[in-house]
């Protein structure tokens, strides 16, 4: 949301900023004019150049030292084709065990499980979801696409570039209104960016085939304030 607000002069303005240690330190904006307050904001649609992906293991077992030893070895067998479609940035979280009631006539079990996640190139999707979603245990979740991370400077200094324009835009029409003509920025202060909204890719999901091109693109959002002195 895009807002403007108007100080008459002469105006001081307390911003308040979080250092490492939390504590909270004051900057004082002293302006002899209309302090002006802006907020913009930008978007950028980055081309994807590879997807995280990431899945939960299962196995069930009479004890809790089987429901192990079988999670073990569906691990052995999603390592081998995980390291097929070369997937990288691999991380394998510590098992859980717990031991699950009697469901009708299934007798209690105990159930052991971990998380595994990692970064793959876009054809491999397909296999992922085939391949590796129809292995015994294996719970798909979510993928994002990510971009090359050799482009994310460029990339934020585009969004900056583009955040900053938009809120001196907004200051401008503001000072054209109130018949202002000069304007100063005196503080930038960038808040924080968003990342895209994922999309899932389930191993019982229709027949046809999971096409890269089809998921969201990466979509890198900014947003920034600017306090202007205007006179």
């Amino acid at each position: 949301m895009r807002w403007l607000s108007a100080l008459l002069l002469p105006a001081l303005v307390q911003v308040v900023q979080p250092t490492a240690a939390l504590a909270q330190a004051q900057v004082q904006l002293q302006c002899s004019g209309t302090l002006l307050e802006a907020r913009g904001s930008a978007e950028l649609r980055r081309e994807a150049s590879r997807f995280r992906f990431s899945l939960a293991l299962e196995a069930e077992a009479a004890s809790s030292d089987e429901a192990l030893a079988a999670l073990e070895a569906r691990l052995v067998t999603l390592r081998q084709e995980l390291s097929t479609l070369a997937a990288d940035e691999l991380e394998v979280s510590s098992p859980n065990t717990w031991e699950r009631g009697r469901r009708g006539r299934d007798p209690a079990a105990w159930v052991a499980s971990l998380q595994v996640s990692g970064s793959l190139a876009l054809p491999q999707l397909q296999p992922l979801v085939r391949r590796v979603g129809g292995l015994p245990g294996v719970r798909l979740s979510p993928v994002s696409t990510e971009a090359n991370p050799e482009q994310d400077r460029a990339a934020r200094q585009q969004l900056l570039r583009a955040a900053y324009q938009d809120a001196q835009q907004q200051a401008r029409d503001l000072t054209a209104v109130m018949g202002l003509e000069a304007l100063r920025p005196i503080q930038v202060q960038v808040e924080g960016a968003q990342r895209p909204v994922p999309l899932r890719a389930m191993a019982d999901a229709a027949p046809a085939a999971f096409d890269p091109a089809e998921l969201p693109p990466p979509i890198d959002r900014l947003s920034l304030q600017v306090w202007f002195c205007a006179r």
